[in-house]
């Protein structure tokens, strides 16, 4: 993939407000950054190999913790 935006007719495009502009940079940002962290941990595994399995957390555990953060996020509905 190229780091170029594709060549388009910019009379054509509708232009974002400076406010939607900076949402869209924000979330292309976060979705790099989770993207280099995956990557680093597929090398890590290449590199290394699979960590031992009383090395790991379960998946049920990992699910539990998540869902209780985003229980904390979300206010109670009566």
């Amino acid at each position: 993939m190229s780091d170029q935006p594709a060549p388009a007719d910019t009379a054509a495009r509708q232009q974002l407000t400076p406010a939607a502009a900076e949402g869209v940079r924000a979330y292309a940002a976060r979705t790099r950054e989770s993207a280099d962290q995956l990557a680093a941990v597929l090398e890590d595994i290449a590199a290394n190999g699979l960590p031992a399995a009383e090395d790991c957390i379960p998946w049920e555990e990992l699910r539990e913790q998540h869902l209780a953060r985003l229980a904390a996020q979300r206010p109670a509905v009566a």
